[in-house]
């Protein structure tokens, strides 16, 4: 059932609030978040059982709960920052049918999906979809095509990782709407496909060093990857939401975020 990733995560953002004061709130929120998000899992793998007919960008039918939206609108608002936990309550007072409507259309566009900060109902409803996409995601067959783009669901990567291979590392990509990892050359940008090297930089901060920002001057698009080498107890997808200094970093600079972590960031 793959549940050791949920409480990985959210063992690592309780160790990251600690370390990064800065990003305390974002990451005890995130914590709360992925422990809801680890028993929708639950009841999402158990009700596809070993059904591989659902997939995305397809309407949403049963045996798909969408009814358990209530209770997690519920249960979002007692922790949730104000304009998030203001729309969790804005929600609940809607009909099934509103709720049904809201899902369907932010599962129909899933791989195109951009999360704004200022769209709090479009990102709730894709809290509660994330550990649909998840698991599905495990019944998938992976599909051949752009390599920037995930072979399951083709949504665009939200994370880059180096893990361990021989004497160096070898590149993956995290998708930003399943969390499928798949293989990506080093030195290609996933944004454009861009292989000048004159064209894409790394940078790091002293205080991130196994955090890289990797940028494109072609598309002017950027991507975090983890660097498992230099740090392997981190977790790219709490890693990523964590590095928020990066983000202003790469803002200040005229860098767009290659895709939105699941907070809007």
């Amino acid at each position: 059932m793959n549940l050791p990733k949920w409480d990985q995560r959210i063992a690592r953002a309780e160790v990251l609030a600690r370390d990064y004061p800065f990003a305390t709130d974002i990451l005890w929120f995130y914590a709360r978040l992925a422990g809801l998000q680890k028993e929708l899992y639950v009841l999402f793998d158990r009700n596809l059982g070993n059904d591989s007919n659902s997939g995305f960008g397809i309407k949403l039918d049963e045996p798909f709960p969408v009814s358990r939206f209530g209770e997690f609108l519920s249960q979002l608002w007692a922790f949730a920052p104000g304009p998030v936990a203001a729309s969790a309550r804005n929600l609940q007072a809607e009909s099934a049918g509103q709720w049904n409507e809201l899902l369907n259309c932010r599962w129909q566009n899933a791989s195109h999906f951009e999360p704004m900060p200022e769209d709090a109902e479009a990102l709730i409803a894709w809290m509660f979809l994330q550990p649909y996409a998840e698991a599905l995601a495990l019944r998938a067959t992976p599909r051949t095509g752009d390599l920037g783009l995930c072979p399951i669901c083709s949504a665009p990567p939200l994370v880059g990782v180096l893990r361990p291979e021989g004497d160096g590392s070898k590149r993956s990509l995290i998708c930003s709407v399943c969390a499928t990892e798949w293989p990506y050359r080093r030195i290609v940008c996933p944004g454009c496909g861009e292989e000048a090297v004159d064209k894409l930089s790394v940078y790091t901060a002293e205080q991130f060093k196994h955090v890289r920002v990797e940028t494109c001057d072609t598309c002017r698009c950027y991507i975090k990857t983890i660097d498992l080498t230099k740090n392997g107890h981190a977790i790219p997808v709490v890693d990523e939401l964590a590095t928020i200094p990066l983000n202003l970093w790469a803002q200040e600079h005229q860098y767009t975020k290659l895709r939105a972590n699941l907070l809007g960031l």
